[in-house]
């Protein structure tokens, strides 16, 4: 049979295109299919790359070929090395990365790169038998047929916003949902499940009072995620965030309240990650604790809105205001846009095996959200690790798997599949 590609890549967020850079570096001709392409290696949540733990997996990938390091040491807004109060195991390089220009720069280089075609539609169902799959039919019914199909479609897969009661169907950062492919995964037998996600208010950084906030510089130095790196953001170039806390009465209007959030009124009912809950799961959990840290983060070299971290939730739109303006400083703050929480489909990772294949599909693999991990690094990881065993595979050479004393990537696959 001859085959239209080696590999189809279907998502472009930061599985997918270290997915498609991986097959196409590795030789093999691939074709990564997705939504928009002005929003591949788009940053829908907090724009930052690394942080604990995650800094690690940054550089992991970076050892193994991979480009989001490169990428997020490409001009940052702010770098910084975490825990250095700590021993060096937990020390971890964090980029705070423009939202803007972070996409555009991998964007530039997607299209540059050897073997790569970037093609803008929906895939919404795969050519298959009963053991293999063969390519991808899109939503104008048009069929192209590859020796492997990686399947990277983050938080798009018959997803849905939610803020309070009201549900409505749509992607990330005002996204489309993509839909039919999910109803395809489960006509093959294939086991999926909800999962859950969501990011806080944007607000207007000249409506904030930054008197009493706690500045949150980076670091001078020849900082970068990869070795490769021989351009550093000097410090005098940075932006800076801020630190600042929940108060008292945040906490009261929260927990007097509780059955207007999604979260609590049966709304969700989804699985969400477990390191970066909402404000009010945080509140509940930890009712003892009187405050919670909050980070100021600017998203745009160019721009006002700020990134509230920490502060994700799913109660409605009129009552964020009341908890936006609860907090110190940001009494008179605008909302630009709204928190909201976000469920879609994923495939229950036991399914995957070791290389990140479909066990009951020889061709089918699978990375980032959509196995059941949260966050650009994780994705990132998958993505490169599904790309390099596809490739290995159509090769045929022997599959890279790493182990749990290897790497904190083996860890993660291991997690997953086991």
């Amino acid at each position: 049979m001859d085959f239209d590609f080696d590999i189809i890549v279907v998502g472009g967020g930061h599985a997918g295109v270290e997915a498609a850079m991986a097959g196409a570096h590795l030789g093999l001709r691939t074709l990564l299919c997705t939504l928009n392409k002005k929003m591949i290696a788009n940053t829908p949540c907090n724009p930052h790359i690394g942080g604990s733990a995650k800094g690690i997996v940054v550089r992991e990938i970076d050892a193994l070929g991979g480009m989001m390091g490169k990428f997020a040491d490409h001009h940052p807004l702010q770098i910084k090395m975490l825990n250095t109060g700590k021993g060096p195991g937990v020390q971890c390089l964090r980029a705070q990365v423009d939202k803007h220009a972070y996409p555009a720069y991998v964007q530039s280089v997607l299209e540059k790169t050897d073997n790569l075609t970037i093609k803008e539609c929906q895939v919404v169902s795969l050519l298959h038998d009963d053991k293999k799959v063969f390519g991808v039919v899109l939503e104008n019914d048009e069929k192209i047929t590859s020796k492997a199909t990686i399947i990277t479609t983050g938080t798009y897969m018959e997803s849905t916003l939610i803020s309070g009661k009201e549900v409505v169907p749509g992607g990330p950062d005002g996204e489309k949902a993509s839909h039919g492919l999910a109803f395809s995964l489960k006509e093959m037998g294939l086991d999926l499940f909800r999962l859950k996600t969501g990011t806080p208010p944007r607000i207007a950084k000249e409506s904030i009072d930054f008197t009493n906030a706690l500045i949150q510089p980076g670091m001078d130095g020849e900082l970068a995620f990869s070795y490769e790196t021989k351009e550093f953001t000097p410090l005098k170039d940075q932006l800076p965030c801020w630190l600042i806390y929940t108060s008292k009465e945040t906490k009261k209007l929260v927990l007097d309240n509780l059955q207007e959030s999604a979260l609590f009124n049966g709304t969700i009912v989804a699985a969400g990650p477990r390191y970066c809950p909402a404000i009010e799961s945080k509140m509940v959990r930890f009712k003892d604790k009187e405050r919670h840290q909050l980070f100021l983060e600017p998203e745009f070299r160019e721009g006002n809105s700020i990134y509230l971290q920490g502060f994700s939730t799913g109660f409605p739109h009129a009552f964020q205001e009341k908890m936006v303006h609860s907090l110190p400083g940001l009494e008179h703050a605008k909302i630009l846009k709204y928190s909201y929480e976000i469920e879609y489909e994923a495939i229950r990772p036991l399914q995957f095996d070791y290389t990140l294949q479909i066990k009951k599909y020889e061709g089918l693999y699978g990375a980032g959200q959509i196995c059941g991990t949260s966050g650009y690094e994780e994705a990132a990881a998958l993505g490169l690790m599904s790309g390099i065993n596809a490739s290995l595979k159509i090769l045929g050479k022997e599959p890279l798997i790493l182990r749990r004393d290897e790497a904190y990537i083996g860890v993660m696959i291991d997690d997953l599949v086991t």
